[in-house]
């Protein structure tokens, strides 16, 4: 790891508690102070202090397992009554998604009717042209597939967000990346794309002849008791409680601040990224899933197991495999995946062994940035400690 990012990763903690001048407007109520409950952890405690700040309006925690449980919470439901940000409350899971969808791909591989080593082409010929047919399925779920992603109106957050209620199709997005050149001959690098994962939803369509959504409902959210779990579609709006998500962009007077963007359409992630939950939710789905009970026997490994191959862009060993991605943290491996969606970053991760647990969504106001949200990072190094 690049010394700029071990220094940064240094630096999460101090910045929970040397937090940069709330983000509150006037006339709004006091921020409340962050609350806990369980065991106490002081440094997670101090890196959600002080919200709402610059960079994130509220923050909800959760850590679990043998080596003891944490919850905290802090900053507020809206910026505008100041309320305190509710700890039950849903967000926007962005590609967390992506674990639910592999986990679903795995659970058909180990019912024979999936085979990973098969190409992707072979489910969906009427999709996926002759340039990708040696694109297998396990390489859709680890990201060394050479699709590139698919063209979407806008290059600005500005833009983005006034194309924020187009509704995207799934088979329009794999036409629009499959018409272009692959990045590179598949199964030689690793790059991260929703693509892939798009591909992988449809597939489950076609081998079950039902809705990717209805499949992870049944397979996984029902089985496990995911009541606050669930697809949102084409509404743009979260049904339900949550809590206020807000992004730094230019406003209609030409000045740089926050806009709400709660309600913004998801059906550009889909399998990918569209996923509503809560912490509560993504705890119990993350212990089920690390001890066997989501996928099980052999498959479960497809999740633990990196590519050999390097990264795309850095070069890096690859460090995602099907579904989740591993770094070294504190002097052991931690799995896991981040999510971002505006205004929303969440991560579900885990040891090996389901010794510690975490589980965090922040409410952002620099989501899908180029660089991690500091409060979330402060969260992952408290948890776990610094990157080996």
């Amino acid at each position: 790891m690049k010394k700029s990012t071990r220094t940064l990763l240094a630096a999460a903690l101090v910045l929970g508690v040397a937090a940069g001048p709330a983000v509150v407007p006037a006339g709004a109520a006091t921020p409340p102070a962050a609350s806990a409950s369980q065991a106490s952890s002081p440094d997670l405690s101090a890196v959600i202090a002080g919200l709402p700040r610059a960079d994130a309006t509220a923050a909800l925690v959760r850590v679990g397992g043998a080596e003891g449980s944490w919850r905290g919470s802090a900053g507020v439901h809206d910026l505008e009554s100041g309320a305190p940000a509710d700890p039950a409350a849903r967000f926007r899971a962005g590609s967390v998604t992506k674990v639910f969808t592999a986990a679903t791909v795995l659970q058909l591989a180990a019912e024979g009717r999936i085979d990973l080593d098969r190409p992707a082409r072979s489910y969906l010929p009427d999709l996926i042209p002759g340039r990708y047919a040696r694109v297998t399925v396990r390489q859709l779920l680890n990201h060394t597939h050479g699709i590139p992603a698919a063209d979407f109106p806008g290059e600005t957050v500005e833009e983005w967000y006034a194309n924020r209620f187009v509704v995207h199709s799934p088979e329009a997005m794999v036409r629009s990346a499959t018409a272009k050149p692959r990045e590179f001959r598949p199964g030689t690098r690793q790059h991260y794309l929703n693509i892939g994962y798009t591909i992988a939803g449809l597939l489950v369509e076609r081998v079950t002849g039902d809705t990717y959504e209805r499949q992870v409902e049944r397979r996984i959210l029902r089985p496990l008791g995911l009541r606050d779990t669930y697809f949102p579609g084409e509404a743009a709006e979260i049904t339900g409680p949550y809590n206020h998500g807000y992004q730094t962009m230019r406003l209609d007077d030409g000045t740089t601040g926050l806009r709400d963007v709660s309600a913004w359409g998801t059906t550009d992630g889909w399998a990918a990224g569209d996923l509503v939950s809560t912490t509560a939710d993504l705890e119990r789905f993350t212990r089920a899933l690390f001890k066997g009970g989501v996928v099980r026997g052999p498959l479960l490994e497809e999740m633990f197991t990196l590519p050999k191959v390097p990264d795309l862009k850095s070069g890096d060993p690859a460090a995602y495999s099907a579904g989740l991605s591993m770094k070294r943290l504190g002097g052991r491996e931690v799995w896991g995946k981040t999510g971002g969606r505006w205004g929303y970053n969440s991560a579900i991760a885990s040891t090996r062994d389901g010794a510690r647990t975490l589980v965090y969504s922040v409410n952002s106001t620099d989501a899908k940035g180029q660089d991690m949200n500091r409060t979330a990072l402060g969260l992952m190094v408290a948890a776990y400690g610094l990157p080996d």
